[in-house]
């Protein structure tokens, strides 16, 4: 279908959904290298007002990527629910955006934005978003509020969660510990204690997830812990009895990305029925954790839809929080600016790049984090991180990554620090996940009042941690 507008007299055409999208969006480095983005600005507006004249029901009739090669549009559209659609089945993509809007500002909007998300599909709401100023998304993600569980609760009004990112350039045991002591004394860690290994061995695998295993029983701290390996690493040592909480895997929005990590859905149901029959949640079930970002399928040579043209990154990036909604996961982030500045050039798309993505997931049900960073040859520092910290905490996202002193020497890149998710809730009165919150409280670590951590590692006892 061909879709089309005028500005100043001129008439622009767009071939289809996917060149529509795509010029919808705002600028980033990833669709430019990708070719598919707008020219000029005139035309990037021509797009958008296109996009907003599109009915929503358009999106259930016209692929983007094609469903007879792909098995995650086939996902999309058999998981699609027809009567939760039904409250907004007759709106344009435009009269969508006016009635979040509106309903955000509703008592009973967190309510009716759930009951919502199922009848949502990922293009409708990358669609929607691109129509979006940044107060907008805002706006929206901050009024859809949702629960997660395993030993803690992730979510919810006044909430904000941290990764404890305790990753060491040799996997040092002693490394490991000190900076999981850091975190902790900080306050961090409620949403998961989570490694990358700089092996990904199943022996240093086993390793790590055994000393996280030990720290969390010894101190009796109610968190969950993971090493973020491989998807079948995993599989393996849950079959050896290894302690595993939390499943990790990264996954991108088409099925020949999926591909290049190695997994496809099969793979990550069989994965998600092992890790939930360990039975090891104390106060919920939700045993996945996945990572995501924009520019993955991309760089994976996997981003071409309907006639074989590229298909921007916002949509697919959004089309992968899809893969991660069937499998009900306790833990979905965005590492926003990881992949570097190919796909997200400074810190202005890096800004929006992470607020889409907060909104997008979390509009389509999901428990949604950042990990808001940068590379180091990306034009950003780390006042834009703080900036957009800032935004996202206000915005609601669920959680944030937290690595030492923001400086994460083993993947080579600047994330959060714990001062700075000690300094957000602080600043906006929010607080840890409420199980943790209380272990902090009994361990001396947290004020009454819920605003002041006392850092003395001698009266918690956790001084004994690196020993």
């Amino acid at each position: 279908m061909r879709y089309s507008s005028i500005i100043r007299g001129q008439s622009h055409e767009f071939d289809g959904l996917v060149e529509l999208l795509a010029k919808a969006s705002p600028r980033r480095s990833g669709d430019e290298l990708a070719g598919c983005a707008a020219v000029s600005e005139t035309e990037r507006t021509a797009a958008q007002w296109a996009l907003a004249d599109v009915p929503l029901a358009d999106f259930l009739t016209e692929d983007v990527v094609p469903s007879d090669t792909d098995e995650v549009t086939r996902l999309i559209l058999d998981g699609h629910d027809r009567a939760a659609f039904a409250p907004v089945s007759s709106l344009t993509v435009g009269g969508f955006r006016d009635w979040l809007l509106a309903t955000a500002t509703r008592p009973d909007a967190a309510g009716t934005l759930a009951g919502l998300a199922p009848g949502l599909t990922p293009e409708m709401v990358a669609a929607v978003s691109k129509l979006m100023r940044n107060q907008d998304l805002i706006a929206v993600s901050r009024a859809v509020q949702m629960t997660t569980a395993f030993r803690t609760t992730i979510g919810g009004a006044g909430r904000l969660a941290t990764r404890l990112q305790p990753n060491h350039v040799t996997d040092d045991a002693t490394g490991v510990a000190a900076a999981v002591l850091d975190g902790l004394l900080l306050g961090c860690g409620d949403a998961v204690i989570g490694i990358n290994p700089a092996s990904d061995s199943p022996a240093t695998t086993r390793r790590l997830l055994e000393l996280l295993d030990q720290v969390r029983t010894r101190y009796d701290i109610p968190c969950q812990t993971c090493v973020l390996t491989h998807v079948t690493t995993t599989l393996q040592l849950i079959e050896q009895g290894a302690p595993v909480d939390l499943v990790f895997q990264s996954i991108a929005g088409t099925q020949a990305a999926n591909r290049s990590f190695g997994i496809d859905l099969a793979l990550l149901a069989e994965a998600h029925d092992a890790g939930r029959s360990l039975g090891r949640g104390t106060v919920g079930q939700h045993v996945m954790y996945f990572e995501t970002g924009q520019g993955s399928a991309l760089s994976a040579g996997a981003h071409l839809g309907v006639g074989g043209r590229p298909v921007d990154q916002q949509t697919l990036e959004t089309r992968a929080y899809a893969v991660a909604r069937a499998f009900d996961p306790l833990l979905v982030n965005t590492v926003v600016g990881f992949i570097g500045p190919e796909y997200l050039a400074d810190a202005k798309q890096i800004t929006r790049a992470g607020l889409e993505d907060n909104c997008c997931g979390k509009l389509l049900g999901l428990p949604m984090g950042v990990d808001v960073c940068y590379t180091n040859h990306a034009d950003a520092d780390a006042d834009d991180m703080d900036d957009l910290a800032v935004l996202l905490a206000v915005a609601g996202t669920d959680f944030v990554i937290t690595v030492p002193g923001g400086d994460d020497v083993m993947l080579g890149y600047q994330s959060l620090s714990f001062h700075d998710a000690l300094f957000l809730r602080r600043s906006l009165g929010l607080r840890p996940a409420p199980e943790f919150e209380r272990w902090l409280l009994r361990m001396g670590l947290l004020a009454e009042d819920g605003s002041v951590l006392e850092i003395d590692p001698r009266r918690s006892g956790l001084s004994e941690l690196t020993a």
